[in-house]
């Protein structure tokens, strides 16, 4: 792979000549069996910051649970366990199956959708990064690792591309949003194309394809205990090059990521231009995962002070400024403007009177949640299901704010779940917001698509952050409406309507990542201890930094 980063090529161009190598044997390095100690992901970031020396084998997060390959048809997880499995497993895993692609003879990703029936194939039939991260947990948690690591080799060598949209070249770290396999079967050959945004709707680049890369590799290396991919050289230096895009120096006075609408899986104009709680969350989760995968030689002793800097502001700014609960919305309701100084309540100058009315009733007593954008005289008062329980999993969330999360799912359940889960967010814009916020689009009217439709790929997530909080009654509900209609609707990529009750309107048939996300969520309710692939502990020593300034509350 020596030569493979100084190569530069158009971002149409073909890699089949890059790739002579077998990707299985790209990094033959030993596993390490690994035996269980404290995981690096429970070691405080401040004990980290005056330990920077020591080496990353010792630092490295230890704990892994291998899983073991119980046949091509049997998931390994339903035979560790002595209840039977639903119909519907073995259904889904052979449709998780039709879905693969294949580069050379090896498995390097699933297909978006595989709807035959479809007549328009746009980009479903491209592997796109953020869509296969449920279908890697679900070969992760089966034992079947090898499709996982492919992947994350393959989409290393496209970053190393030279990434050009008309006469604008792309950051060097920057991740495609997607990849197709083009087979010839005349020259038996087969070479890649990928979309680093370029060909999108929009033309915006995938700021999320970075994150959900390194937060892939620390789970592949959890899963399996095999750390020689995330040390090697080529590793290292694609987290090295998106923690670069991340953490540059500008003319931001917050750390959160400033964003362009689209970047993310709302990749169509939706108004979370700005600071979308979804790339910070995101953001936030992908610090943690480079943090304890960077070595601490040279180069990644630098990074990881950075890292570590930036992850205090972050959880600060986020806890604070991003965080909505009754008494918080109370607070806001009574804010005055037109304020100077440091000593300003209203740091960003909300005009009270921009609250919307939905949010009064929205609001119980007992719940909260991060909000979706906070940025100078503005707050979106939306919910965001991904950004909220990404929030959940990476402890972004104090315990006592995700606990929150959960008490507000529950109490409105019927406007976040309805009759399929989960809501991507709410409420629905309409009307005259619409037009403007949207620009009349056409696929996202109201309770469809991203706006307020329903995504049964957050059922993982949903149930990620269910146990994490200790609350698994509220995903078996949840997997049971998905159950009672998934399988027969043919795994819509989403639903439509105030309950979800409707297959949207142009939603694909055997969406892959609806496929994907029931199995993730139905093998880590079955055996929970898959949650460590995906989920981080709070910070003990870093809580006492998160407080709000006195001003805040005078």
């Amino acid at each position: 792979m020596e030569g493979v980063g100084l190569r530069k090529v158009s971002s149409h161009c073909s890699i089949s000549e890059m790739d002579d190598f077998d990707l299985s044997k790209l990094l033959d390095k030993p596993r390490l069996n690994i035996e269980r100690q404290r995981s690096f992901d429970e070691r405080s970031l401040s004990e980290l910051s005056v330990g920077l020396n020591k080496g990353s084998v010792e630092n490295f997060d230890h704990m892994y649970s291998p899983g073991a390959r119980s046949g091509f048809d049997t998931p390994a997880s339903s035979t560790r366990n002595s209840f039977e499995p639903h119909p519907m497993v073995a259904e889904a895993w052979e449709a998780l199956r039709r879905s693969l692609v294949y580069f050379r003879g090896q498995p390097v990703g699933t297909i978006a959708a595989y709807d035959h029936a479809s007549e328009e194939v746009l980009n479903y039939d491209q592997v796109f990064v953020r869509d296969f991260v449920p279908s890697a947990l679900a070969f992760l948690m089966n034992g079947e690792p090898d499709i996982v690591k492919n992947f994350l080799l393959k989409t290393l060598q496209l970053q190393a591309w030279e990434k050009r949209v008309d006469r604008f070249k792309l950051g060097e770290g920057a991740m495609p949003a997607s990849f197709k396999v083009l087979h010839d079967p005349v020259r038996k050959s087969d070479t890649v194309v990928a979309d680093f945004g370029e060909s999108a709707i929009g033309r915006v680049a995938p700021v999320d394809s970075g994150f959900w890369w390194i937060i892939l590799l620390r789970a592949y290396t959890k899963s399996t205990g095999d750390m020689s991919l995330a040390e090697s050289p080529e590793c290292q230096k694609g987290m090295r090059l998106i923690m670069t895009l991340c953490l540059s120096e500008g003319f931001d006075t917050f750390p959160t990521l400033l964003c362009a609408d689209g970047c993310s899986m709302i990749d169509r104009r939706m108004g979370i231009y700005g600071y979308p709680i979804e790339i910070q969350s995101l953001f936030f989760m992908s610090l943690r995962c480079a943090l304890a995968m960077l070595k601490h030689d040279g180069e990644g002793k630098e990074f990881i002070e950075r890292i570590v800097k930036r992850l205090h502001a972050l959880s600060f700014h986020m806890r604070n400024y991003f965080w909505l609960d009754f008494r918080q919305l109370n607070d806001v309701y009574r804010y005055k403007t037109e304020e100077y100084s440091h000593t300003a309540v209203n740091k960003f100058n909300v005009i009270p009177d921009s609250i919307p009315d939905w949010v009064f009733d929205f609001m119980p007593t007992r719940g909260g949640y991060f909000i979706g954008n906070v940025s100078p005289a503005r707050m979106d008062f939306r919910w965001f299901a991904l950004g909220n329980c990404v929030a959940i999993l990476c402890s972004l969330a104090t315990p006592e704010q995700s606990m929150a999360i959960m008490d507000l799912i529950e109490e409105r359940w019927e406007e976040l779940v309805g009759e399929m889960p989960l809501k991507i967010s709410y409420p629905a814009i309409e009307s005259h917001e619409w037009r403007i916020v949207t620009g009349c689009d056409p696929k996202n009217t109201r309770w469809s698509y991203h706006n307020g439709g329903s995504w049964p790929v957050l059922l993982w997530l949903l149930t990620a952050a269910c146990i994490k909080t200790g609350r698994p009654q509220i995903a078996r509900r949840a997997i049971d409406l998905a159950e009672s209609r998934l399988l027969k609707d043919g795994w819509p990529e989403y639903y439509d309507g105030k309950q979800g009750r409707y297959i949207g309107k142009q939603a694909r048939k055997f969406q892959t990542w609806s496929i994907a996300g029931y199995l993730v969520a139905k093998m880590m309710l079955e055996d929970p201890s898959h949650l460590g692939m995906i989920s981080l502990e709070e910070d003990k020593l870093m809580k006492p930094l998160i407080k709000r300034s006195s001003s805040w509350t005078c």
